[in-house]
């Protein structure tokens, strides 16, 4: 029993209210939400992407520009004599001339048909035929001396030979680019399928695969970029095998074009027949690649 009085425990009071200017002093700062009148930033990626992409363009034209350039400045300047090489001015206004009077459009049109003829016929024939050589090896031990002989006799020592056999006509300027345009194609899908993972093959066969299933799913897709390898070397193989054929004994295209005109001593004419060549080859490239990025985009981009 106490004797004396107890001390009670001191209440726990609520703490004072902390002033208003220690608040606004202790609580972080707070932007402000961007409004009508400043976009926020990812607005802006569009613009930067465009402008790498505007880099990139001037980065790749560079070097054409400035060839361009030189071509118009050496002639006039006295460095090349304007006879035999014309400003590239004088060379865009026969071209347009060419264009305008209806002669480039004929030209082209001959060669292109004949050009890709020729190279469609040897991508249906050469591609089946490398896979088939590439996956069997008794076929390849059979035919690999034959294919060995022939890839190395250039097309054009065998061009009298196609003209004396087939004659003057289209069926020999077809047939040359065909003869041409198969060894890249069927070399490179023969290296292919050759190459192709064998880890891959060995597990696809571990689960029954048929072999059209396996050609299907391994095969091919793993031999897409090598097969375009020799499609884009066929193709610009197409062009130029068919120019010298045209230059033999053609009444048109753009070889009888560049062969008549230096005859004429048209220089202007023949250069814009070879600018037309050119330009032709790369958008056939650009083509082959477009396509070759659709069919692979499997790949991981490096």
């Amino acid at each position: 029993m106490s004797t004396g009085t107890d001390t009670a425990a001191p209440a726990l009071l609520p703490a004072a209210p902390a002033p208003a200017e220690e608040v606004r002093q202790a609580a972080p700062p707070q932007r402000p939400a961007p409004d009508a009148g400043h976009p926020a930033r990812p607005a802006r990626q569009p613009f930067r992407a465009l402008g790498r992409r505007l880099r990139a363009v001037a980065l790749r034209s560079a070097a054409i520009l400035a060839l361009l350039a030189v071509w118009e400045a050496a002639p006039r300047l006295g460095l090349a004599d304007p006879t035999f090489l014309p400003p590239v001015s004088e060379v865009a206004a026969a071209w347009w001339e060419l264009l305008g009077n209806g002669q480039l459009g004929q030209h082209t049109w001959a060669s292109l048909v004949r050009s890709f003829g020729g190279f469609a016929i040897a991508v249906v024939v050469a591609v089946p035929l490398g896979l088939l050589i590439g996956w069997y090896r008794p076929v390849a031990a059979l035919l690999g001396p034959l294919l060995e002989v022939f890839r190395n006799t250039a097309a054009l020592a065998l061009l009298p030979v196609f003209v004396l056999l087939l004659g003057i006509g289209e069926t020999s300027k077809v047939s040359i680019v065909v003869y041409a345009c198969v060894w890249p194609i069927l070399l490179n899908t023969i290296s292919a399928v050759g190459n192709a993972d064998p880890t891959l093959v060995r597990l696809a066969r571990s689960m029954d695969l048929s072999t059209p299933r396996l050609f299907q799913k391994v095969i091919l897709p793993a031999s897409v970029p090598a097969v375009f390898t020799g499609i884009r070397l066929a193709g610009a193989v197409s062009i130029l095998v068919l120019v010298a054929a045209e230059m033999i004994g053609a009444k048109a295209g753009l070889g009888y074009l560049i062969n008549a005109s230096q005859f004429n001593f048209a220089i202007p004419q023949m250069y814009a027949g070879i600018v037309t060549i050119s330009a032709i080859g790369v958008a056939f490239n650009q083509l082959l690649v477009t396509i070759e990025r659709r069919l692979s985009t499997w790949r991981v981009p490096s």
